[in-house]
């Protein structure tokens, strides 16, 4: 009875601490691997101390105090008064690792309740969209190319596309389009509602995670979330749009402990036929839902295991600039991840991850109003994705490393069969072999050194790959037309970056990078398919040339408490790019084709172009944002215009801020300007400008219930985006939604 006595008071007395107040608490955890981050040191008032090995800071709460920390890895960061508030009763803070600053990059936090170091903020609105690359569109130089109105829209950075850019989910897995015409690009597969930031990392520099050829755009999960007692958590969150009549929802339910955190989610969204600002209505039906769980257990104190699981689905959504709908989209990602911390001398940390993503797509032109109707037609195909990663980090005394290995193999197969209806073909069936069960295997080493100094910090990374590709299914005509399918390729990659502080105030980099990627399966193996933006049918090249990006960028940033200004200057001259030409040699598959285009290497390609990104806070709780982007891009070698070039985007907002945060008023303009440096190689067509308006109210009822409700397209603005592709057999583009009444709310606890 005597010692249960003795140890109640104990406890008792600790957890009062010396102000006769109960401690508080906080657990500093990595952003990207949720392990804990010990050794961090604080100061607070007269209080100081270091995170245990948990991660753990303990102290008594004050009202006035101002808490700053450091770490060796992490850098310094100050907490307010208000967001220690906060941090307490949340008791999690994440924070990312110091080199990952030092990068060309946009973050995009995907969650609610932003913590103080997040740079661009995105609401649970976002996560209620049912495609990864709506949260790319917050960026101004990003575009997506639209074949349907409401469905698998395909990311634009500076130009880059398709396989160009680098999509991964937590820096390793990824997903191949099973449909030859992308309407499944690797974003659609990124479900919002499981994501808790996107790092955009610009340009050939980040190597870790792939060859980012023109960007590495890293999809990063939701975080683990070790609590010291157990504890549940979740949100629901619900929203519909007038036009189109769209429902969009999605939830999440979790449990956690010190020892593990398991968490549900699921969405679900399904959209009708829009109507544009001319009153003509756009085919735009789709449902979609996405279903998943997170879990993780914590082995000791320096080990964890993560275990991920997504099942994507998709039915009949419209596609009116392609010559089928999608029918059936069934998709399922995988992902198991080992973290360990060691007390090596200087090795410090160890991760390794595998991952699978397998594809299983129907696609048919029965939901078409064909007049009249010559063939049915369907295609079913499947992919694959998968493969390995680990890294290990090294800490010495003024530096860092991160040093590792990775695979990843994509393969794909499919088949369209075209049933006659009418003409001397009626009642016979063809199959084509659209993808001739092609595989790619890439296999790579990686190492990126970061050195900061007294007037500069330094950043080196490498990277070496291995790309072996073949197909095992060959049709005659296309190995009639190339020869040799079998191809092996070594592609080197190196970035470095330097980066000073002129003041206080002022940083500025630069960063210097070559990058050299493989043609993608489409590019080395696509079996005379309409794939691109024209008519014409593609095939395929096996024998291309690796395509070269040599970019450098200028990044200059001034940051004061009120105001923050970006400026992104950069410029890339490209060897050996991928496009295509008509080859007059070849005769299409199809009767209705205007004849086939065959992938080539262009010798000189030549990019340019910059992004501005201004903040700032002022007088009447108001906060004003200003986005400006634009790219420039000439074929040298025909002296023409590239083809896919978004023209300048502007995008301003002004928000405010009333009643401590309950009430949350925004407009938001944006312009973009004609493009008229198009391609006539490809066809392309001149676009108009245009101005759009969105206004939003945000009311918080309480900490955990807010509603917003708003309208898009204010103006009725008839519109569309110079990369959205024209409905199939005319010239007439597919055009964005009109005015859009909106309402949405989501509870969390």
């Amino acid at each position: 009875m005597h010692t249960t006595i003795s140890s109640v008071l104990a406890f008792f007395v600790l957890s009062m601490g010396v102000y006769g107040q109960p401690s508080s608490q906080i657990r500093l955890l990595d952003r990207d691997d949720s392990m804990p981050i010990a050794g961090a040191f604080f100061q607070y008032g007269n209080q100081t101390g270091i995170s245990d090995d948990d991660g753990v800071l303990t102290f008594q709460f004050t009202e006035q105090d101002t808490m700053k920390l450091s770490h060796v890895s992490y850098g310094a960061w100050i907490w307010t008064p208000e967001q220690t508030r906060k941090l307490i009763r949340e008791q999690i803070y994440y924070r990312s690792a110091e080199t990952l600053n030092l990068y060309p990059i946009d973050v995009i936090a995907v969650r609610d309740n932003q913590q103080p170091d997040d740079q661009l903020s995105i609401d649970f609105q976002e996560r209620m969209q049912h495609d990864g690359a709506a949260i790319l569109d917050q960026i101004p130089a990003f575009s997506s190319i639209r074949k349907g109105g409401n469905y698998g829209f395909d990311p634009v950075f500076r130009g880059f596309k398709y396989d160009q850019i680098n999509i991964v989910m937590n820096g390793a897995q990824s997903a191949t389009a099973a449909c030859p015409n992308r309407m499944d690009p690797p974003t659609s597969q990124m479900a919002p509602n499981m994501m808790a930031r996107v790092e955009v990392l610009k340009g050939p520099h980040a190597l870790r995670y792939g060859t980012g050829f023109g960007a590495t755009v890293n999809f990063i999960p939701s975080n683990l979330r070790f609590t010291n007692r157990p504890d549940a958590y979740g949100r629901v969150s619900s929203g519909y749009e007038n036009n189109g009549t769209v429902s969009r929802n999605e939830a999440q339910f979790g449990v956690s402990a010190n020892k593990y955190d398991v968490s549900f989610f699921g969405s679900w969204s399904q959209g009708q036929d829009y109507q544009a600002g001319n009153g003509n209505d756009v085919e735009s039906d789709f449902t979609r839902g996405s279903f998943g769980a997170n879990v993780g257990v914590k082995l000791t104190s320096k080990q964890q295991l993560r275990f991920s699981s997504v099942y994507n689905i998709a039915r009949d959504a419209d596609f009116p600039a392609l010559p089928m709908d999608l029918r059936e989209d069934d998709t399922w990602m995988f992902n198991a991840r080992h973290d360990v911390q060691l007390d090596r001398t200087y090795l410090s940390s160890w991760n390794t991850t595998v991952f699978g993503s397998f594809v299983d797509h129907k696609m048919d032109n029965l939901l078409k109003d064909l007049e009249p109707r010559m063939a049915n037609n369907e295609t079913l195909a499947t992919t694959y994705n998968y493969g390995g990663r680990t890294e290990g980090k090294w800490l010495f005394k003024n530096s860092k490393l991160f040093a590792g290995a990775d695979l990843r193999v994509e393969g794909a197969e499919g088949t369209r069969s075209r049933s006659f209806l009418m003409g001397p073909m009626a009642g016979r069936t063809v199959e084509d072999n659209a993808w001739q069960n092609g595989q790619i295997s890439k296999t790579a080493l990686f190492a990126e050194y970061s050195l900061p100094g007294k007037a500069f910090n330094y950043l080196v990374s490498v990277r070496t790959e291995l790309n072996a590709a073949d197909i095992s299914d060959p049709s005659d005509g296309f190995v009639a037309a190339n020869g040799e399918t079998q191809t092996t390729q070594f592609n080197p990659s190196i970035s470095l970056g330097i980066q000073k502080s002129v003041t206080p105030r002022f940083t500025a980099g630069l960063w210097l990078g070559r990058a050299q990627r493989s043609g993608s399966l489409t590019e080395r193996y696509i079996n005379f398919f309409p794939v691109g933006q024209d008519p014409f049918e593609m095939l395929g090249n096996p024998g291309l040339d690796p395509e070269v990006n040599n970019q450098v960028d200028v990044i200059m940033e001034w940051k004061s408490s009120q105001t923050a200004l970006n400026v992104d200057l950069f410029a890339s001259y490209l060897q050996d790019y991928i496009s295509s030409l008509i080859d007059p040699t070849l005769s299409p598959v199809l009767n209705n084709s205007p004849g086939v285009r065959r992938y080539i290497n262009i010798d000189d390609v030549f990019k340019t172009g910059f992004e501005v990104n201004w903040t700032q806070q002022f007088g009447f709780n108001l906060q004003h944002q200003l986005g400006i982007a634009y790219t420039y891009a000439q074929d040298l070698e025909r002296n023409q215009a590239l083809p896919e070039i978004p023209p300048l985007d502007l995008s301003y907002t002004l928000r405010g801020n009333y009643f401590g945060d309950t009430w949350t008023p925004s407009v938001t303009l944006r312009h973009v300007t004609e493009q008229s440096r198009v391609s006539e190689e490809f066809g392309e067509n001149a676009t108009p400008s245009f101005t759009l308006v969105d206004v939003e109210m945000e009311y918080r009822v309480t900490t955990s219930l807010r509603f917003i409700a708003g309208v898009n397209n204010l103006l009725d603005e008839a519109y569309f985006e110079h990369l959205n592709r024209s409905v199939r057999g005319t010239n007439a583009p597919i055009f964005a939604p009109g005015r859009n009444i909106f309402a949405r709310f989501s509870f969390q606890f």
